[in-house]
């Protein structure tokens, strides 16, 4: 009963979260920990869940399964094909403060703001 009766009776001792099963928080700690006992055979990079291996291998096997439905264009993770996708909406929410450009991609405002004509 306790799924619905937002019960959280575990408690991390190290910044408070708390979680419904005792799982969560052993899942958690290892954020504290930095145990990382997932291991890639192929680069050795070790990681703290096996979520973020699953998702790390596929750099390596060269596999795209996240397709941009307006380009064709293929990505290794979602979530930079969600950052892609902002290319083709017209969304652009990062404004220069010192020229007003805006961009669709942070990384693009970084660039934008060590070239020369926006340090001054």
């Amino acid at each position: 009963m306790r799924t619905h009766s937002g019960d959280n009776p575990y408690k991390c001792d190290v910044c408070g979260k708390t979680f419904r099963q005792s799982r969560s928080l052993t899942y958690h700690m290892r954020n504290h920990s930095g145990d990382k006992p997932y291991k890639c055979d192929v680069c050795g990079k070790s990681f703290s869940h096996a979520s973020a291996l699953t998702i790390h291998v596929i750099i390596h096997s060269g596999e795209k399964p996240y397709k941009c439905e307006v380009c064709g264009k293929g990505f290794s993770r979602g979530s930079v094909l969600s950052r892609h996708k902002k290319l083709h909406s017209g969304q652009e929410p990062y404004k220069c403060d010192l020229c007003g450009k805006e961009f669709s991609q942070k990384h693009r405002l970084n660039k934008h703001m060590r070239t020369f004509s926006c340090k001054n």
